[in-house]
């Protein structure tokens, strides 16, 4: 509570102290442009990870893209999104079998046959739509089959988005042995299904419309843990 004098004014030393609280909200909650930059998760924990941070509460369409770097051979989550009344609402995970699976609605689909190589950068989309219940995983430019995984419900409710862990409750329940090591970048997200073209654009690098609910050149994120940001690196052509 805040102790106020004798004729119920807030002491000078509290009012510069919540002057000071109010710019540092303003300015944790300012987003930042991370154009050529990674978030770099460099060990296995239950502790570290990046979390996302959007106003938006209500989904009926949902893409996610971003590219990532991993020697994990092991279970790993790429992209988990969390309400309370669904832990994987929207989950991108690498089982051990090298199937990418897409949950959304706390169903799933596996997609078989991606080329998903150790040790190199890859450009992975996924895309749901509540209407048709329709999901798509693409892979370095390669599109799957689509599968149905859940329809009729949308993604509705406080959602926790999470890089480098999964979420087996509402924004927590961590398992090191299911961490992310490894890279990520260029991480966006959108409130619909996008076209086979952006999504090509997005994955040749090309110009693309930035996600407008997750935008990498103006993240509002928070890392907790151990993750750094680093300069993305990129192959040098001689």
């Amino acid at each position: 509570m805040y102790r106020k004098g004798t004729n119920g004014a807030i002491h000078p030393n509290e009012m510069e102290l919540l002057l000071l609280l109010a710019m540092l909200t303003a300015c944790a909650a300012i987003p930042q442009d991370l154009s050529g930059k990674m978030f770099t998760f460099p060990q296995e924990t239950n502790t570290a990870y990046v979390r996302l941070t959007t106003s938006r509460q209500v989904f009926s369409a949902v893409t996610v893209c971003f590219r990532s770097f991993t020697d994990l051979k092991r279970d790993h989550p790429l992209f988990s999104l969390a309400t309370p009344s669904a832990f994987n609402d929207f989950l991108i995970y690498k089982d051990v079998n090298d199937e990418i699976n897409l949950n959304a609605r706390d169903k799933y689909a596996k997609f078989e046959g991606q080329d998903y190589k150790l040790n190199t950068w890859h450009s992975i989309c996924s895309t749901w739509d509540s209407a048709s219940g329709l999901g798509q995983m693409w892979l370095d430019g390669k599109p799957s089959s689509r599968k149905f995984i859940s329809s009729g419900s949308n993604i509705n409710g406080p959602n926790i988005m999470v890089l480098g862990q999964e979420q087996d409750s509402h924004g927590g329940g961590f398992d090191s042995k299911q961490s992310f090591v490894g890279m990520m970048s260029d991480v966006h997200m959108w409130d619909k299904v996008l076209s086979p073209c952006e999504i090509q654009n997005y994955m040749d690098d090309l110009n693309f419309t930035s996600g407008n609910v997750l935008n990498w050149g103006a993240l509002d994120f928070q890392i907790i843990g151990k993750v750094l940001i680093e300069d993305k690196q990129n192959i040098c052509l001689f």
